[in-house]
Parts: structure tokens; C-alpha cells; sequence
């Protein structure tokens, strides 16, 4: 698909988006970092946005959350749990800098439809989930909109705080706050 040279540009185009943004990368930067000549770059690409697009297509730099990736067995406890584990696996803090790195009116409709996939397939399965446990009364009656914000909500504030300030902020492991958060939610819903 790529080759090694596009690559090399690719990550280090994305490595800077994630320290400086997309705005603060520059192509002499990405030249710098990827050991290649600046006009290399624009022989293997039109330009930023274009190793934008072809980074979005590159699992290590896009989670591709997939419905898939979301089986269940029925219990809420283990199903949310598990539902957090597997978003967690693939929204990283890296994905979490990566995301806020493209969010520029530069690239709104380049970026923003790669970023806003991962969220809209989230709160697609929980609907459905939501909204199959509420039909075997396994939960609750609830508003399943508002239900699954709240949980991608919830599974969200915590890899961006983890992104922002790592264990100078989060004192438990991810596995624990999963274990509690899903706890207080399923409480809440009772």
C-alpha cells in the first residue's frame, strides 16, 4: 500500500500533529524527523492533508472501532466491563492526542469523519445493547440515547485525562476504574 519512504512520513507527520498540532507541523519538520529531503514529501504526497488521509487509513494511528469488536453474553456487569476494556484497548492516549492534533478548521472535513467513526460506532452498539437488555429486563427503562452518551462519556474522560496527565493525575489502574465506573453506572440505572 505504502511504501517505506511514505511511511517514514506518515509517522513522522503524526508524531508531530501530536505534539504540536496540526497547524504547528510543518513540512520542513516532518523532512527533519523522517530523515528524508523536504522535496521528498511532496513527491510521495500532495501535502499534509494528504499524509493525513493516508495516516487515517493505517491501523497504529486509527483505532478502527468496528461493531465486531463488541460481543457480549447478556450480563451487563461482564458486557459493559468487557464493552470498556475493548475501547480502551483501541482509543489510546495516543489516539486521544491524535484526535485533538487534527481537530483544526483546516482539516474539519478531511479528519473530523475518520475521528467521529470511532463515537458513532461506541454509542451505536450500547444503543443496541441498551435497548435488547431493556427487552429482557435485564435493565432498566431508560432514555438509551442518554444512556449511551453517558457511558462513552464516562470511558472517554478517562483515557483523555489519562492522555493529559497520565499518573500525575489517575491514581487506579485502568482495569480498576473500568470495574467501579461500570458499577456506579449500572447502580445508576437501577
Amino acid at each position: 500500500m505504502f511504501d517505506e519512504t511514505q511511511i517514514k512520513i506518515i509517522d513522522a507527520t503524526m508524531t508531530i500533529i501530536v505534539e504540536k498540532g496540526y497547524s504547528g507541523t510543518t513540512t520542513k519538520n516532518i523532512a527533519k524527523l523522517a530523515g528524508v529531503n523536504e522535496c521528498t514529501i511532496f513527491r510521495k504526497f500532495d501535502g499534509k492533508k494528504e499524509i493525513i488521509l493516508a495516516a487515517m487509513s493505517l491501523p497504529r494511528w486509527n483505532p478502527g472501532l468496528s461493531e465486531k469488536d463488541f460481543a457480549y453474553v447478556g450480563i451487563p456487569e461482564e458486557d459493559l466491563v468487557s464493552f470498556s476494556r475493548t475501547y480502551m484497548t483501541k482509543v489510546t492516549p495516543q489516539m486521544v492526542k491524535i484526535s485533538i492534533g487534527l481537530r483544526t478548521a483546516e482539516l474539519e472535513g478531511i479528519a473530523l469523519p475518520g475521528i467521529m467513526k470511532i463515537p458513532e460506532v461506541f454509542k451505536k452498539v450500547l444503543k443496541q445493547y441498551f435497548t435488547e437488555m431493556i427487552e429482557k429486563g435485564k435493565l432498566k427503562n431508560c432514555d438509551v440515547e442518554s444512556a449511551a452518551l453517558q457511558f462513552i462519556s464516562m470511558n472517554f474522560g478517562f483515557v483523555f485525562l489519562n492522555a493529559s496527565f497520565g499518573d500525575k493525575l489517575i491514581g487506579i489502574s485502568g482495569d480498576e476504574y473500568i470495574r467501579n465506573s461500570v458499577n456506579v453506572f449500572l447502580k445508576g440505572m437501577e
